[in-house]
């Protein structure tokens, strides 16, 4: 996670660009990207943002 954003709003940004643009699922950039998905997950979380699969997006 150390070559993402710290900014909690800037990588929720990052993170539903690249689910827009580049991935069909949060699993797939994770694994293509090699970032940790539950640490992903928490840090958006704290920030008040959950993954919506049915969108592929955080909200």
């Amino acid at each position: 996670m150390d070559n993402l954003p710290q900014d909690p709003f800037i990588l929720l940004s990052y993170v539903n660009t690249k689910l827009r643009d580049d991935y069909s699922s949060l699993d797939l950039m994770c694994e293509d990207l090699g970032i940790d998905r539950q640490l992903l997950e928490t840090k958006l979380g704290e920030a008040g943002f959950e993954y919506s699969p049915e969108n592929n997006k955080f909200f």
